[in-house]
């Protein structure tokens, strides 16, 4: 175990490191580690000097001790065709895949900074940092006005988890699982369904306002459009806190993930293996490399697209997501696989709600700071889509037991959704945050 300082210690043991944590794990946390590895430091523990030592256990455990590792060198090949002047495509795909471990590496910290300040702490690290790849992502797209992007990949990212990831998790659940019956606590996938049929709500209105609106004032529609997104999301963000004190106060044994004695993944991870003080640096400077990709990702999405024949609401809706988070989307098919699908549901649902009611309202409102017009209305087609996806998911759900047909009707409407998108070539208008759909007329407009 990783040295403690005397501030993290409690009556001679670890704080939380007992009861608390073991029965405090989410399914995030339990999905994440399904990638890890277990490392091997007896070499490391033969370096004479301590400080040395310490730094190389860091390391290994950071770098190495992920299945994912293979995809690391990707982060200094980016960064050198980017400053190499290397052609757009090679940076957006050399810095998609330097992002896949880093998510996956966040989780791991956020879990490892959670045994030192207790479960609470760690489910809100994990609430504000489950999803951060999405949110610096958006963020650097709204930095650069492409209002499309961040809308086109927060879709995407609700999109994948109601329909991909929770798909292939009751499809290769059922599947492997044939002769025995799958079945799930109702009570968690419940209160994430309400979640997103009020987020939906605060979507529909914005869209069904314009169309209700008289078209002859198309200024004054952009402009209340506008305000009552800006409502929805501090109503959006409102709802997301009462939904962290439910989880993480109230009625937190609806949201712990349960454990079996015997399951190794489980058991491998009961103790810190880096310390407080490096997990925090580590955290910093892991967001710091994906705050730098996803630099690289937002300004070469256009020239990927125009290289790749593919239009850029297909590789912000379907490929963005599916590379971004591979790690959770892989841990949650592999919990489905040993029919604990309590976990792969928490996984999925626990995502798309985390999207969908804290970073699309969080992204609007900081648009808002930031002078630009972003707001909640996606669209007819788009805003169609995530309706139909979280409709559908809710009835799946509805009976708390699983099998194979269900995770296939799932992952066919994500197809078809993917498909609908590749025909779409809809180009990210760069020069205004005016909501797509609107066109300003040109003659008699009265300037205000």
């Amino acid at each position: 175990m990783a040295s403690q300082e005397p501030w993290q210690m409690e009556n001679g043991n670890l704080k939380g490191s007992s009861k608390e944590i073991k029965h405090g794990r989410t399914a995030h946390n339990m999905s994440s580690s399904s990638l890890r590895k277990k490392s091997d430091l007896s070499l490391v523990n033969k370096v004479p000097c301590g400080l040395v030592r310490q730094l190389l256990a860091n390391l290994q455990e950071v770098i190495l001790g992920t299945k994912l590792s293979v995809l690391f060198p990707a982060i200094p090949l980016a960064i050198v065709a980017q400053y190499y002047g290397f052609a757009g495509p090679w940076i957006f795909g050399l810095s998609l895949l330097g992002l896949t471990p880093l998510a996956e590496r966040l989780g791991f910290l956020t879990e490892q900074i959670a045994y030192y300040t207790g479960p609470t702490v760690g489910g809100l690290l994990n609430a504000t940092c489950g999803n951060a790849t999405e949110l610096i992502i958006a963020i650097f797209a709204l930095s650069k006005n492409k209002i499309l992007v961040v809308k086109y990949s927060l879709l995407g990212s609700v999109l994948s988890n109601l329909l991909l990831v929770l798909g292939t998790s009751l499809f290769c659940g059922g599947i492997y699982n044939l002769r025995e019956e799958q079945k799930y606590d109702r009570k968690q996938s419940d209160i994430n369904s309400l979640l997103l049929l009020l987020g939906l709500l605060c979507h529909m209105l914005p869209l069904m306002f314009r169309y209700a609106a008289n078209p002859s004032g198309a200024a004054l529609i952009a402009d209340s459009t506008l305000s009552l997104s800006r409502a929805g999301s501090i109503v959006m963000l409102v709802a997301y806190l009462a939904y962290l004190v439910f989880q993480l106060w109230t009625h937190r044994k609806l949201f712990e993930a349960p454990e079996d004695g015997d399951d190794d993944t489980v058991s491998s991870d009961e103790e810190p293996v880096i310390g407080f003080w490096s997990s925090v640096v580590w955290l910093i400077l892991m967001t710091a490399i994906i705050a730098l990709l996803s630099e690289f990702v937002v300004g070469t999405i256009e020239v990927a697209s125009e290289s790749w024949g593919i239009s850029v609401s297909f590789i912000s809706i379907i490929l963005l997501p599916i590379v971004g988070n591979a790690a959770e989307h892989a841990g949650a098919v592999i919990f489905a696989f040993k029919n604990k699908l309590d976990i792969s549901l928490g996984v999925a649902l626990g995502s798309a709600t985390q999207i969908a009611m804290f970073v699309v309202p969080l992204c609007v409102l900081v648009a808002w700071i930031m002078g630009i017009r972003m707001d909640l209305d996606f669209s007819l087609l788009e805003t169609s889509s995530l309706a139909l996806a979280i409709i559908v998911t809710a009835f799946t759900l509805q009976d708390g037991s699983s099998h194979y047909m269900k995770g296939l009707v799932l992952l066919l409407c994500y197809v078809v959704i993917g498909a609908c998108f590749f025909v779409s070539k809809t180009t990210p208008d760069q020069g205004n945050g005016i909501t797509p759909g609107i066109k300003l007329p040109t003659e008699g407009v009265v300037s205000a």
